[in-house]
């Protein structure tokens, strides 16, 4: 393909996400097909020959699309968003032509400098404390890892290695294996997966520890349990926190677990994955109540930040202690200008160690929007959130299982967990809209989360629509079939009644 022919391709493509994107909303948001529908559409062999890229584009359209749900369709309200914007996707495009890989500075000293610069940016705007910036003078700082997954993967494998070389220095007469076999991590009931996930990774076990009726993980149910290991002869190693969980974005009380924590040299990351976003936001500002004294977090620019996936933003108060744990030097990844200065080689900072230039999609998507464009949007998720919360509130037949937080709003039908269990199936089946459910004690519940690209008022309201009027049909059909059950069964009692006097009659 020469220059000429990419070009054609490229405002092809350019045209065919144009289009997709703005008829979005006539596409059903969940897909159709039957598991291996897709597969048994395309060949089991690479083209021996180069295909036409119109082809291409047109397998796209006609077998892939039918094979998607539409994550960023406003009636996408599940999981939480993973959104994107014209400035990140034209940011994607550019990142793959220029196609550097940023593990060291002098493989792309740009790459690395604009990564501090968009980190630091984003701290500030996110008004999180200083030591976390990459200009102050301690030696903190921010990197972009893939994913909350991998940012926590991080945290859990930095606190470990650190709480080994503590102990091996305090017990010099314990074996390193005798060390690692006592390490313990805690995390809250209601955290995401991918904590308990870090802690099957890192070969140490992760308690998850009962959160609250509010579902809030507190000081006092740490101090117990840790209490407990050591008396045991544990080693407690960290607490990951959550401000934002996955069922009900729930917020766990940071001061009083890192009261905790820095009793016993325990370190306390924070997973801000989606709710980290409104950190910038004034009427949020409790949120922020705490974060000068962890030792990392992690914020999903992909979730409320109009950045498109993978792109996860990470800041530790103390490098250095991530550094120590992952540095790996070979002869080939030195330089000369390396330890000379401070800026960064992330490749320290990461698991892997190719480094995609997320930067330049973040520098972008941060420059075309402005930090008032960024705020507008979060904002807007919270006042559409609003609008379905007073559309449930006014609803006699549903009930907020928690208060509305941020762009989430966890609800259910009122009776027992069948009617809401029934009342998801229908949604699934007709295709129109997309929630998940969850359950808290026994109860289940439905969470309608804000998404999309661009959502509307009216998105808003074509969804309650759908809900409200599958319930009533549910409704409807469940009295027909009580009323069914009712003549069936008096009509066995009629049957029953003349049975007996046939047989008295006999008698």
């Amino acid at each position: 393909m020469d220059f000429d022919e990419f070009r054609d391709f490229g405002h092809a493509s350019i045209e065919f996400i144009i289009n997709y994107l703005s008829n979005i909303r006539e596409r059903n948001v969940l897909s159709s097909v039957v598991p291996h529908e897709v597969i048994n559409q395309l060949p089991r062999q690479i083209p021996e020959q180069p295909e036409h890229w119109r082809q291409v584009l047109d397998d796209l359209e006609h077998i892939i699309l039918p094979g998607l749900t539409h994550w960023q369709s406003p009636y996408f309200n599940a999981f939480y968003p993973s959104s994107t914007s014209a400035g990140s996707i034209i940011g994607e495009l550019l990142i793959a032509g220029i196609g550097v890989l940023g593990f060291s500075w002098i493989c792309s000293p740009a790459c690395t400098e604009l990564e501090v610069v968009v980190m630091d940016w984003l701290a500030k705007f996110l008004k999180l404390p200083s030591h976390f910036l990459h200009e102050s003078e301690g030696p903190g700082g921010g990197v972009i890892q893939g994913s909350a997954s991998e940012a926590v993967l991080v945290a859990v494998l930095a606190a470990r290695e650190q709480a080994v070389r503590r102990e091996r220095e305090c017990h010099p007469e314990q074996s390193e294996s005798e060390i690692r076999g006592k390490l313990i991590a805690y995390s809250s009931d209601q955290s995401n997966s991918c904590i308990e996930k870090a802690g099957v990774l890192a070969a140490m076990p992760i308690k998850l520890l009962p959160a609250g009726e509010d579902l809030v993980l507190r000081g006092a149910a740490l101090k117990e349990a840790i209490e407990r290991d050591v008396a045991a002869g544990l080693i407690p190693v960290i607490c990951v926190a959550t401000l934002g969980t996955t069922g009900t974005c729930a917020y766990d009380d940071i001061e009083s677990l890192a009261s905790i924590c820095e009793q016993h040299q325990v370190w306390l990351h924070v997973d801000a994955a989606y709710a980290g976003g409104a950190f910038a936001l004034d009427e949020c500002a409790e949120l922020r109540r705490g974060l000068d004294r962890v030792d990392s977090l992690n914020f999903n620019l992909h979730k409320f930040m109009l950045v498109n996936f993978d792109c996860s933003a990470m800041w530790l108060r103390d490098a250095n202690k991530v550094i120590d744990s992952f540095n790996v030097d070979r002869i080939y990844l030195k330089h000369k200008h390396e330890g000379q200065t401070q800026i960064p080689d992330f490749r320290h900072w990461q698991i892997p160690l190719g480094r995609r230039f997320r930067a330049l999609k973040v520098w972008i998507t941060f420059r075309t929007l402005g930090a008032q464009g960024l705020r507008a949007h979060m904002r807007k998720h919270i006042d559409l959130a609003i609008q379905f919360e007073n559309l449930v509130k006014a609803d006699e037949r549903f009930e907020l299982v928690a208060p509305r937080a941020l762009g989430l709003v966890c609800f259910r039908a009122k009776g027992d967990n069948e009617v809401t269990s029934q009342l998801l199936q229908r949604l699934m089946e007709r295709k129109k809209i997309y929630m998940v459910k969850a359950e808290h004690r026994g109860q289940l519940f439905l969470r309608f989360v804000i998404c999309g690209m661009d959502p509307k008022p009216s998105d808003i309201q074509f969804a309650w629509s759908e809900i409200e009027t599958q319930l009533t049909s549910l409704c409807a059909e469940q009295q027909v079939n009580a009323r069914k059950a009712g003549e069936l069964s008096e009509l066995t009692h009629h049957l029953s009644g003349l049975q007996l006097t046939n047989e008295t009659l006999q008698r």
